[in-house]
């Protein structure tokens, strides 16, 4: 992987509601280049939509995301990587058109995809229509849509979901490859994801705290 643009996310005071509950108030971060958090808690307390609001698909209640070090008139959701907890795979596209839809969603160069899909175990069945993929086989093609993006920033809900030991160190090894090239990584996930890089953690609930 080529260097990443150094990117810093910032997000100030940041509070959410889900219909009249509050889930997180006065949220402040701070992610580097070659930086990871995980964010910890138990369930319902804000994890995913936190990662939601950074990327830009749930609008927060107060406070302010920022991405710094890049150009200012540019959205910073454009430079975002995000996996959710579902893959979101079109069962009736291939392996590989589903990964070329997104590398040209995103516009990244269909050259990527191959590459990508050897790196995620994927190369022999390219051709199999996705809907017969298992659930770990889909989970790596969902990781897939990271590496042809190639974005500074990853937001990561439980990105091991549905993968055996093998997935779970080629999660671990792709972020740590990622922060290797100046990229940083947000990161949902209920137990230790095993990455060579120190990893902050951020903890959920009545207070949140990066330690």
């Amino acid at each position: 992987m080529t260097a990443l643009p150094a990117r810093t996310l910032s997000i100030e005071k940041l509070a959410a509601r889900r219909g009249e509950r509050l889930l997180f108030a006065d949220i402040d971060l701070t992610l580097g280049p070659g930086e990871a958090i995980e964010l910890r808690g138990a369930n319902g307390v804000g994890k995913t939509t936190l990662l939601l609001i950074v990327a830009g698909i749930v609008r927060a209640t107060a406070g302010q995301v920022r991405l710094e070090g890049g150009d200012p008139e540019q959205r910073w959701e454009t430079e975002i990587g995000y996996l959710g907890h579902k893959s979101a795979i079109k069962p009736r596209l291939t392996v590989e058109e589903n990964l070329r839809f997104w590398a040209k969603l995103g516009g990244a160069s269909a050259d990527a995809v191959p590459a990508a899909l050897e790196t995620v175990g994927l190369a022999t069945i390219g051709w199999l229509e996705a809907g017969n993929l298992s659930a770990g086989q889909m989970r790596r093609l969902a990781l897939a849509r990271l590496l042809v993006g190639e974005r500074p920033v990853w937001l990561l809900d439980e990105p091991t979901a549905a993968l055996d030991s093998a997935g779970e160190a080629l999660v671990a090894g792709l972020i740590d490859r990622h922060l290797d090239a100046g990229g940083s990584a947000l990161i949902a996930t209920h137990h230790d994801l095993g990455l060579r890089h120190a990893v902050k953690t951020m903890r959920l609930g009545h207070a949140a705290v990066v330690a």
